[in-house]
């Protein structure tokens, strides 16, 4: 079982940055690949990026790629996401997710509650 709890949202502005974290509690956190969903209002949950349990392999969405930068600490069971050079159509919830591969993310049975992130333009 794993228990995951997003942080780091907020309101800021087009071309500022924002750290979001995932705190995840239970022994096998360091076992799972973990990755990072995103809804905007009125749309389908999309994958933003995804990491290995050794942090070995990321894999980003095209939208993201060279802005927004997925890590995780096994030590802490935290993961994070560096976005910077936010854009308006980067809003929504940002939602953290743990499974056995990237691959298989969007079926994972564990998620956060979600975590809001607005950017104004």
């Amino acid at each position: 079982q794993v228990q995951l709890v997003e942080s780091g949202g907020g309101l800021v502005q087009a071309g500022d940055s924002l750290r979001l974290s995932c705190a995840a509690s239970g022994r096998t956190f360091s076992t799972y690949s973990m990755g990072w969903f995103r809804q905007a209002p009125g749309k389908e949950r999309e994958f933003v990026a995804g990491i290995t349990w050794d942090s070995d392999t990321t894999e980003y969405a095209a939208s993201v790629k060279g802005r927004f930068t997925i890590s995780r600490d096994n030590a802490k069971n935290t993961l994070y996401l560096q976005m910077n050079s936010l854009k308006p159509e980067d809003t929504g919830v940002y939602y953290c997710a743990a499974n056995v591969f990237i691959q298989t993310l969007s079926k994972s049975a564990y998620w956060g509650q979600g975590t809001q992130v607005t950017v104004s333009s």
